[in-house]
């Protein structure tokens, strides 16, 4: 059952969601995303993020996904601060008459747990040879070498990684 706050986040100016816009659960189990965005509760138990741009792979997050949430240091944020799972999903229609256009999906994700320890750009800048295979490099590749807020999709080192900050 969605809250409120849910439903007027998936209906929009006409109060109707589509149902090839909302994304459903991966066929083979959950998978594992993270987000860099503008967060203004820390410590709220649900986030909404509209219209976020996605990257490497992004745009495939899905219902039952898990999800590290990064306070984004371009919005005054100081990076990891939250997993979660996603509660919902939509993907957002691109715009007509415009030939390059980065995939966006809104989502609503409800907090599992806090961080217990910083992970933010100065912690991944020294993580720089983009072949070693490190999660820590795969992280500050996808997030830093492109400093603007997305969701991406990250490898199981990678969440694997990041689950070692809760």
């Amino acid at each position: 059952m969605r809250s409120n706050l849910l439903e007027s986040f998936l209906r929009g100016p006409t109060g109707r969601v589509a149902p090839d816009k909302l994304l459903q659960p991966t066929q083979q189990g959950a998978a594992s995303f993270a987000i860099k965005a503008e967060v203004s509760d820390l410590r709220a138990s649900t986030f909404v993020f509209t219209s976020q741009k996605t990257m490497y792979g992004g745009k495939h997050i899905s219902e039952g996904d898990t999800v590290f949430v990064f306070a984004s240091e371009n919005e005054g944020g100081q990076g990891l601060i939250a997993r979660g799972i996603v509660t919902a999903a939509e993907a957002i229609a691109k715009k007509r008459g415009i030939a390059r256009q980065t995939p966006r999906v809104s989502i609503a994700v409800r907090r599992k747990a806090l961080a217990k320890r910083a992970l933010g750009r100065s912690e991944l800048k020294h993580f720089t040879q983009w072949s070693d295979g490190q999660p820590g490099t795969e992280l500050n590749f996808k997030f830093y070498r492109q400093a603007t807020n997305k969701i991406i999709g990250i490898s199981d080192e990678a969440a694997a990684f990041l689950g070692g900050f809760f």
